[in-house]
């Protein structure tokens, strides 16, 4: 199906859901990239190729792939 097939809502809909994907992996990449590796659960290697499983990889990564802050 083309673009400008798609009715106005479901347009929209997908525009909605590509922001939230690429505003989910922009702050998964910057933190991962400032954060240092004592702070991360595993591998960051193994981190940076999983960031790339949309959109399950950055969820992944703020989810459970960083530590929390030392008291």
């Amino acid at each position: 199906m083309r673009w400008d097939e798609l009715s106005k809502r479901r347009q929209a809909v997908l525009l909605t859901l590509a922001s939230v994907e690429l505003a989910l992996t922009a702050t998964a990449v910057a933190d991962l990239a400032f954060r240092p590796r004592d702070d991360v659960r595993g591998r960051k290697g193994l981190w940076w190729a999983g960031i790339l499983v949309q959109p399950f990889g950055p969820i992944a990564y703020l989810l459970w792939g960083r530590r929390r802050p030392r008291a």
